[in-house]
């Protein structure tokens, strides 16, 4: 501009207090930034040149001491959770023996550090808090870069974590099968999604399950996502389970919920003759453990009431009808532990871990911590986590020892490929229905599930006699027909 040309002729004559004034009055925003940068560089040099060394700056222009590592400030997080195509492609489908299984495939863990992690080292963290996996796993993985610290790579597990530091560890994922029965969807309105939910099928992705759940079902047989959840069902129970399709809806069902307007009815059979008599518990329950949720009755926990109707008895068992008029965790399942008739194939609540009663009248004779370890250590002895459904972080050195008891034949990959080749395998991959084996990946040389052979679960492990048959509210009602073990006749097979 002309008052620059000016400004530029007359610098050697002006004084300084001149100068300083001129600058002061001229607004010429391109000048000022042009004299801005050429301030900045010439600062540099001075310190390139001044032997005290470059000094790296991190976010917001902050120094760095020598050694110090740059944390990039987090990233804002999606507070809904919603699956994409994206996540529905890591892997496909195949059935086998009646059973929905999942080919191995990778995937990122993604964590900010913890408060209790900041001044700890990754290699701490993963031997107190990630025991599924050993040391020397961990120190191979960062080898290998599939430890990354802000997205770099850590090949040194001492390096101490701090505040909004990001991790993300790459493992080779093994899912557990579920039962092979379709998803049934009931009802799809446009409101709501109303579907019949097989046993051992989680609704959220949760634990060692991902792609064997409800909404990554539903995400990739049917193209259907972005559900917002009314209610849960337990991984081992089946039955009517409801979604919102619409915010609106979402909003209009959590209220009706909340003014207690839904109606649940469950059906269950139970172990030996339940009474006759219509009969009413409001004992308490208290939350023993979050990370499982397991419960027990206890005079500090909340208020809860469930109604109990004797349908049929064979001899062995009962059924019963079940109406929860309050909406604790594990409800149905606790009270009818504590009137001393578990549910058939319960893992938890009919487990000997609780004593030589089961638990029957709030009688355990043990405190939390030891009834948390000896339900872990009978399912250690089993050999199946699976019907525990704790995580494997929560196991530690009880899920290497289920490890080390499974058979290493590594001849049974063979047989999985011939069978494969001879069509006793049923890809399901896709949304039309094409075998696409494509996404199978060959053994990781990490991974200490490759090595393992695993028998397939058997039908006690992956049902639970519980069954959701019937949600009502003031304008409508779902429901599911009855399971074959619900009917009168059915006899437990030997």
């Amino acid at each position: 501009c002309c008052v620059c040309t000016v400004l530029c002729l007359y610098r050697s004559v002006l004084s300084g207090v001149a100068l300083s004034l001129f600058r002061f009055l001229h607004t010429c925003t391109s000048c000022k930034a042009s004299e801005t940068g050429k301030r900045k560089n010439d600062d540099t040099d001075d310190k390139e040149t001044s032997g005290r060394g470059k000094r790296r700056r991190g976010a917001g222009g902050k120094k760095l001491r020598p050694g110090e590592r740059y944390i990039p400030p987090p990233q804002k997080r999606n507070p809904g959770v919603s699956f994409s195509q994206e996540h529905f492609n890591e892997t496909s489908y195949y059935f086998e023996a009646g059973l929905r299984k999942v080919y191995p495939y990778y995937f990122d863990f993604k964590t900010y550090c913890k408060g209790r992690w900041i001044g700890k080292s990754l290699l701490d963290v993963f031997k107190n808090e990630f025991r599924a996996e050993s040391i020397e796993y961990y120190q191979k993985a960062a080898k290998e870069g599939r430890i990354r610290l802000n997205e770099t790579p850590v090949e040194d597990l001492s390096v101490v974590l701090r505040n909004n530091d990001h991790l993300r560890n790459t493992v080779h994922r093994h899912e557990p099968p579920v039962v092979g029965r379709p998803l049934e969807i009931l009802v799809d309105d446009g409101e709501v999604l109303v579907v019949d939910k097989p046993a051992s099928i989680p609704v959220h992705p949760c634990g060692r399950f991902r792609h064997n759940t409800v909404i990554f079902i539903l995400g990739k047989e049917f193209g259907i996502s972005e559900l917002h959840t009314v209610h849960r069902l337990d991984r081992l129970t089946s039955g009517v389970l409801l979604f919102a399709r619409t915010l609106e809806t979402s909003k209009k069902l959590d209220q009706m919920v909340r003014d207690r307007q839904l109606e649940k009815e469950y059906v269950c059979r139970v172990e030996g003759e339940f009474p006759q008599d219509e009969v009413i518990c409001e004992e308490p329950i208290l939350v023993v453990s979050f990370k499982i949720g397991l419960c027990r009755v206890d005079p500090k926990g909340k208020e809860c009431r469930t109604v109990f109707q004797r349908l049929s008895f064979n001899g062995k068992t009962s059924m019963v009808r079940c109406l929860p008029l309050t909406g604790r965790t594990h409800q149905i399942r606790v009270h009818l532990q504590y009137l001393g008739f578990p549910i058939l194939n319960d893992p938890v609540y009919g487990s000997s871990a609780w004593g030589p009663h089961r638990g029957k009248g709030g009688l355990v004779g043990k405190s939390d911590e030891e009834l948390l370890q000896a339900l872990v250590e009978e399912h250690r002895s089993q050999e199946n986590f699976n019907m525990l459904d704790i995580a494997d972080d929560c196991i530690g050195i009880a899920h290497k020892a289920d490890k080390n008891k499974a058979s290493e034949k590594m001849d049974k990959s063979a047989g999985t490929a011939e069978s494969e080749k001879s069509g006793e395998i049923k890809s399901h991959g896709n949304e039309t229905g094409e075998n696409d084996s494509s996404q199978k990946t060959p053994p990781d040389h990490l991974c200490s599930e490759c090595k393992l052979v695993r028998p397939d679960p058997t039908e006690k492990e992956l049902i639970m006699y519980l069954h959701a048959l019937r949600y009502k509210g003031p304008d409508f009602e779902y429901s599911t027909q009855l399971p074959d073990w619900a009917k009168e006749d059915w006899v437990e097979a030997d």
